[in-house]
């Protein structure tokens, strides 16, 4: 009996911790794509999540695995996304107008990991960078399964280059200090992008 208890006991630590990692996750991915990667110390990413400093340690190894592991998770999140709105051209299109939205661009705690933290990705360690690639290629390849079914290799490099095209114009389109110029470059964006997709 008391090993029964010793395991449930052990289970419910397992669970918790696991918990309590997604959640700092999930509440540090928030964080960092409103206030970026520089600008989000430990102490607020934690405080976020309800926790003290000192629980970090027990979760991620540094900052940068925490950030790897943020980055990951966002990218995991996008591909639901994805799979919940394209399931043919038309989605893809969905896509594309959503993601070149007003609302996007104005709730970057919200969005896209890629508008709001690949300046940044850029200067992160390699692990950070090989989970930005895993993950973004794994979007990359579902959206061109979709536009290419019987060869979606074929379609990789275009969608690529959309997304790329998606994103600068999400991330211009948020530093614009003139809001009607930045909601006619969403919309030409979108034209762009559509008009790469269906070549």
């Amino acid at each position: 009996m008391a090993r029964r208890l010793e395991e449930r006991m052990a289970r419910y630590g397992k669970e918790h911790k696991e918990a309590t990692r997604q959640r700092i996750t999930e509440t540090a991915g928030r964080r960092l794509k409103r206030d970026g990667i520089d600008g989000s110390g430990v102490a607020t990413l934690m405080a976020d999540a309800g926790l003290t400093n000192g629980a970090f340690y027990a979760h991620f190894d540094s900052k940068d695995d925490l950030v790897a592991t943020v980055v990951a998770d966002q990218l995991r999140g996008q591909r639901e996304w994805l799979s919940s709105l394209a399931t043919d051209r038309a989605g893809v299109e969905r896509i594309v107008r959503e993601y070149l939205s007003p609302a996007h661009r104005d709730n970057p705690g919200e969005g896209c990991p890629s508008a709001a933290l690949l300046d940044e990705i850029g200067r992160c360690p390699d692990a950070t960078k090989q989970a930005y690639t895993d993950g973004v290629l794994a979007f990359i390849d579902d959206i061109a399964a979709q536009l290419a079914p019987h060869d979606p290799e074929s379609a990789r490099m275009t969608v690529l280059s959309a997304y790329a095209l998606m994103v600068g114009t999400m991330q211009l389109a948020r530093a614009l200090a003139d809001p009607k110029l930045s909601d006619q470059l969403l919309e030409q964006g979108i034209q762009n992008a559509l008009t790469v997709l269906n070549t």
